[in-house]
């Protein structure tokens, strides 16, 4: 066990330094877009103090000690506020929007594939793959608007836009849930019917357990494994904030600041919220492969 959380976490620290490599070497040169005209002298200071001015292995290198000492340096665009900063003041936001997405769409989407696997080829199976299936297609950019028009705009139940109110959260939550609960949903129905057809449920069955013992207490455990595997990323990207529903609901999280970022060409920032949102997966995916562990005893932790 202890042998196998130092590989990951050694594996988990190579693919950051990748991340921050590859980032820093297609993010474009010139610095962070300026509304005015400045000087030659501060234009030179400016490349100085940001190392632009230095060779490119030198400005990588520069890069890797920021997040080795954890001495993240300061965002070219926001003047004055370094890039962790920014990642602690906008990581709240998505992170509330995003958690509760996914508690929506585990609680919305795990029962709807269950219902469908144990009832194949009935009406409530052929209802709960068709929503599913309309979840998944759903477009965050429309079912986002829409949300909006429908409950900001006509009833009125909520903000349309904004980060004003404790409830500002629910439209984007909603949109986020209803969209993952249907990948949730069918990735459900297909493990568990897979499961259920094994032969350890057929033995379970003719010792005489009951079809709640079999279905919770068995089937469930190995069906939640592609779930699991479904949430190691899934989660990081939801907690780190979706870039358009932050937009359609003009929302302060994350997601705004790598577009910004993006736009502005503002290095730094950039790569700071691609490492924050590489070291998120990392982490997931270290607590997912122990709770497959747990969850089925087959499966050995090893380097």
């Amino acid at each position: 066990m202890i042998r196998f959380l130092v590989s990951r976490i050694v594996q988990g620290i190579i693919v950051i330094f990748a991340v921050i490599t590859i980032t820093f070497a297609l993010s474009p040169g010139g610095g962070a877009r300026s509304e005015r005209a400045i000087s030659a002298e501060a234009q030179k200071a400016q490349d100085e103090y940001y190392g632009r001015d230095k060779p490119w292995i030198v400005r990588l290198a520069r890069q890797f000690k920021h997040y080795a000492t954890l001495h993240l340096p300061e965002s070219e665009m926001y003047k004055g506020r370094g890039v962790d900063e920014i990642i602690a003041s906008g990581f709240p936001v998505s992170a509330r929007v995003g958690g509760a997405a996914l508690l929506l769409a585990l609680t919305v989407g795990v029962p709807l594939g269950a219902l469908a696997a144990l009832r194949p080829n009935s009406l409530e199976d052929r209802a709960s793959t068709l929503a599913a299936t309309l979840g998944i297609c759903a477009p965050s950019m429309v079912l986002g608007p829409l949300l909006a028009m429908i409950f900001g705009l006509r009833l009125r139940w909520f903000n349309a836009a904004g980060w004003f109110d404790t409830s500002d959260w629910v439209l984007p939550s909603l949109t986020l849930g209803i969209i993952y609960s249907g990948y949730i949903a069918r990735l459900t129905r297909g493990s568990l019917r897979e499961t259920l057809a094994q032969e350890f449920i057929r033995t379970a069955r003719a010792k005489g357990a009951g079809e709640t013992s079999v279905v919770f207490l068995h089937a469930l455990k190995l069906a939640s494994l592609p779930v699991l595997n479904f949430l190691g990323p899934a989660a990081a990207g939801l907690l780190t904030g979706s870039f358009i529903v932050e937009t359609v609901f003009q929302l302060p999280g994350l997601g705004q600041f790598f577009v910004s970022a993006a736009v502005n060409k503002d290095i730094p920032l950039a790569i700071g919220l691609s490492t924050f949102f590489a070291a998120l997966i990392v982490c997931f995916n270290l607590l997912v492969d122990i709770l497959q562990a747990i969850l089925n005893p087959r499966i050995r932790l090893q380097a």
